[in-house]
């Protein structure tokens, strides 16, 4: 009887397990939204992540992810949790495009100032990070059109191998209608960059933001807040392009994720 006095009081005084919630799958470049428990600290790997009053949170998954990471939850008493995330590999496509204008394959000197400062003002919008949570919103396609270019795939441009593509490549006729994939604020409004040509990136919170590349118009202005399915501007052929197209792009701070597997299959 002792004894199982003993047993029933251990187990009382064992703390029961805190709420750890986690949606999106576990794959290279996925996108994971998770909830805990309010004032709570949250660390993926190395990056402490910003939680919002109600313990909503959110990261991504790189294309080269490694097969395991570490998820670190600790909670305002000390309670710790630690969980180990199991991420799917993916294999990636090779696509060659040829055709490009050579200074947009290998820029000049003169070429690269302009680069460098046009990247600080993409490096300042790709840094933010708000408290707003618009990404829990959802997200959905930007434009309608024909998938040239999938998330992921190791890019040779003109013969020449290039950084893999870390976007979706949306071929459309130019004028085409794009809308902010998900509601936010106006984080760079760019008319002519370098590479990207016309180009515009949303915040939506947390360090996630949207990114819309060689369009031919540009419609919305730095700063303003745009709901989702809001005209942002239009598809077009500016920067590095060989056609009407779309580049859209999902990322976490510097980690690209795949938008495919955020919106789902482009609606007809």
């Amino acid at each position: 009887m002792i004894r199982a006095l003993c047993v029933v009081s251990m187990v009382l005084n064992v703390a029961p397990a805190a709420a750890l919630e986690l949606d999106g799958r576990l794959v290279q470049g996925g996108l994971i939204t998770g909830r805990t428990a309010p004032n709570a600290t949250v660390m993926f790997g190395k990056r402490t992540l910003r939680v919002s009053p109600d313990g909503l949170f959110v990261f991504g998954i790189g294309r080269d992810a490694k097969s395991k990471a570490r998820l670190t939850v600790t909670h305002a008493n000390g309670h710790k949790q630690v969980r180990v995330l199991i991420i799917e590999r993916r294999q990636y496509d090779i696509q060659r495009i040829n055709g490009l204008p050579r200074r947009k394959v290998s820029p000049n000197a003169q070429d690269m100032v302009r680069i460098r400062a046009e990247s600080k003002r993409i490096s300042a919008a790709r840094y933010r990070n708000t408290a707003q949570t618009s990404f829990a919103a959802g997200f959905i396609w930007p434009s309608k059109g024909i998938v040239s270019g999938v998330y992921g795939s190791q890019r040779i441009l003109n013969g020449k191998p290039r950084r893999p593509h870390l976007g979706i490549d949306i071929a459309a006729p130019k004028g085409t209608p794009v809308v902010a994939t998900a509601p936010g604020i106006i984080s760079l409004a760019e008319p002519d960059l370098f590479f990207n040509g016309g180009a515009i990136m949303i915040d939506h919170g947390h360090g996630i933001s949207s990114v819309y590349s060689h369009m031919s118009a540009i419609e919305v202005t730095l700063g303003q807040r745009v709901a989702q399915g809001a005209r942002i501007g239009a598809v077009g052929s500016t920067g590095r392009s060989t056609g009407a197209h779309l580049d859209w792009r999902v990322q976490h701070f510097a980690t690209h994720v795949d938008p495919t597997l955020l919106a789902g299959p482009m609606p007809k």
